[in-house]
């Protein structure tokens, strides 16, 4: 449905924009932002395979977008130390309403160009060791950490397995589970395996309203279950991937609500919800005495049919 939705929007504000300034043309001009409003209303309500279709749309702001419009002062940091720059993974050091962060994502790019320099937003093990570096530093120097999950996945190439993709992802958990600071992860498009797991073992985790995360795309889960990668929809509609989902499931912590058809349609508007929401986690977080221990009892419950510890004993 969506797909035939955003042709009908794209219709629409062309029309609109082929429009003149005489009093037929504004007349013209209202009736089409009737019908764009009347579209997007239609929009409240989506099935998994739409929310698939939104993750992944290209105009959706990626990780840059989101750092651009809510930090400050941001340093990107670049290389791993021992071999390479990885353009998939963007990050280094910012402000955060004056309080230095470290920030991070995945990039996917906006255009073809950009997004062959960032692999489609695939890491190799060069943008997880550079991920690497900078929890380590943000550890040290006691930093809170936000990271930004969207990626379909880590590369899957052969170059990538030899150079130690499993390993540099297996490191990054490492890390991450000892870390002491504050962390808060928010996958604001695809999650996809460990290649979204890398950058997502937070404190708290977030999820904008029609991300989705899941240990493979619907695609892949088509194939190997049916053999027929055709039925993706059908996929989605299975596998629990939706924020929705995963709140109920207790692998997320809290949903963003996104603008009507999705984060691209408004960015703004969707910038200051999600500042909104880091201001309260990271006021939730900070009063936290003992952040390993509350993360390690998150992940820990998970699946076990109870809550984990919020932390409120520590305090």
């Amino acid at each position: 449905m969506m797909e035939q939705t955003e042709r009908q929007l794209q219709s629409l504000r062309a029309q609109i924009g082929q429009l003149g300034d005489d009093a037929a043309s504004q007349i013209r001009r209202e009736q089409l932002r009737r019908d764009m409003k009347e579209l997007l209303e239609a929009c409240r309500t989506l099935s998994p395979a739409d929310k698939v279709y939104l993750a992944r749309h290209p105009s959706r702001p990626g990780t840059a977008d989101y750092i651009s419009a809510l930090f400050t002062d941001f340093f990107e940091q670049q290389g791993d130390r021992l071999s390479a720059e990885d353009g998939s993974i963007y990050g280094g050091i910012a402000l955060f309403h004056g309080k230095p962060v470290t920030v991070m994502g995945h990039r996917k790019g906006k255009d073809l160009q950009e997004n062959l320099r960032c692999n489609f937003g695939m890491p190799n093990p060069e943008g997880y060791r550079k991920a690497l570096r900078l929890m380590e530093g943000a550890e040290k120097f006691r930093r809170p950490i936000i990271t930004f999950i969207d990626t379909p996945g880590a590369y899957p190439g052969m170059a990538a397995e030899e150079k130690g993709q499993g390993s540099a992802i297996a490191h990054c958990l490492a890390v991450m589970s000892r870390l002491t600071v504050p962390f808060i992860a928010v996958v604001t498009g695809e999650g996809g395996s460990g290649g979204a797991l890398a950058l997502g073992m937070g404190n708290s985790v977030l999820m904008l309203e029609h991300a989705i995360y899941s240990v493979l795309s619907p695609e892949g889960f088509a194939s190997i279950l049916w053999k027929d990668s055709s039925r993706s929809g059908e996929a989605a509609q299975v596998m629990g991937l939706t924020a929705q989902d995963l709140l109920n499931l207790g692998v997320i912590d809290e949903i963003i609500p996104e603008p009507l058809g999705g984060a691209h349609q408004n960015p703004k508007q969707m910038y200051r919800r999600l500042d909104a929401a880091l201001v309260e986690q990271l006021e939730r977080l900070s009063k936290i005495k003992d952040l390993q221990r509350h993360r390690f009892g998150k992940y820990r419950a998970m699946g076990n049919g109870f809550l984990y510890d919020t932390g409120r004993d520590s305090q």
